[in-house]
């Protein structure tokens, strides 16, 4: 089968997704969201930053979600064993660089949990991804035997069910979006815009971001954070669709974009991972923001974006290294079987 062309544009949106994640880190996942309770007019400014940017970025899991499902996953014994070979290689190596540095802090058994991605671990989307990449073969045939009109009929019968359910009633199957099932459901919105495509020009793809990021940060004046920003709120939803249709209505191929963007989940992998979270990123956001003015803090903040995807990138190229001799090494092993 012929590679598949990178689109750039899908790929800078990889980016501006993974940035989006980081900065949420950043910010509510560090710093903690207020909760004004309805009092708009007694937020100060740097309440009113940390809603701001929760608002425009919180959509970031989502559209990275949602890529996948635009272009379908493949699912093939290869990119399954490369996906948790990737995983591992961050757990694993993270946890031994620590383990080397403060030997006497670990253990063996703590060690080989490390390669347990799947199950001993913080990081939820790894294990969700994984249960979408298992589902995608019935996902796309299902999805795509189906016709135009009862594709819209169930996909939004799909997405009622579980903003209603849900996010409305905390039904437990998907309360905040922290599931598996948010990512069939956002998986599958990326197949209908895929086969079906949506009316919706670059204008009016950036009136619906604008417009939701706005309703989303309204419903957190109103709203308990974990609410307003729940992956499955409708308002987090439509801001996911504005965004992921601006970024689908441009044209461009740039060799940097898609070479920056095969780095973008190894971002999430690194920064994440608790040893770097509890010890590094959220301790270093902390002070930053306690001994920093609001406009230093910003720059930091986007500093911080930047040493994790730099960090990321020349890491990711050492663990492309090493699987790329891992396959040469079984291709030999098979052709000296079969001879």
């Amino acid at each position: 089968m012929a590679a598949r062309i990178r689109q750039s544009n899908m790929e800078l949106l990889r980016i501006v997704s993974m940035i989006m994640v980081v900065l949420v880190h950043v910010d509510g996942a560090s710093l903690g969201l207020p909760a004004p309770g309805g009092d708009l007019l007694g937020l100060g400014a740097r309440d009113v930053w940390r809603l701001a940017v929760e608002s425009a970025a919180i959509i970031g899991v989502n559209c990275f979600t949602m890529i996948s499902g635009y272009f379908g996953i493949r699912l093939r014994l290869r990119s399954v064993c490369s996906y948790l070979f990737e995983c591992a290689f961050y757990s694993v190596g993270i946890f031994t660089l620590v383990w080397i540095a403060f030997p006497t802090r670990f253990s063996v058994v703590e060690w080989l949990e490390s390669w347990l991605v799947l199950t001993h671990t913080d990081l939820w989307y790894v294990p969700a991804y994984f249960g979408l990449m298992i589902l995608s073969p019935l996902l796309n045939a299902g999805f795509d035997a189906l016709s135009r009109r009862m594709a819209s009929a169930v996909l939004l019968a799909f997405i009622v069910f579980n903003v209603w359910c849900g996010w409305g009633w905390g039904a437990q199957f998907n309360p905040t979006g922290y599931t598996l099932v948010q990512l069939i459901m956002v998986y599958l919105m990326g197949r209908y815009v895929a086969l079906h495509g949506l009316p919706v020009g670059r204008r009016g793809a950036a009136v619906l971001y604008l417009v939701s990021v706005a309703a989303v940060f309204v419903s957190a004046v109103y709203m308990e954070p974990i609410r307003a920003f729940a992956y499955n709120s409708p308002a987090v939803l439509a801001a996911t669709v504005g965004c992921f249709l601006w970024f689908g209505s441009l044209h461009f191929q740039s060799r940097a974009v898609n070479y920056i963007a095969r780095s973008s989940f190894a971002v999430y992998l690194i920064h994440k991972s608790p040893l770097v979270w509890g010890n590094v990123m959220k301790p270093v956001v902390m002070k930053l923001w306690a001994t920093q003015s609001l406009g230093a803090f910003s720059l930091c903040a986007i500093g911080v974006v930047a040493v994790w995807f730099a960090v990321a990138m020349c890491a990711d190229a050492v663990r492309r290294a090493v699987w790329r001799r891992l396959e040469s090494l079984q291709t030999a092993t098979q052709k000296e079987v079969a001879g």
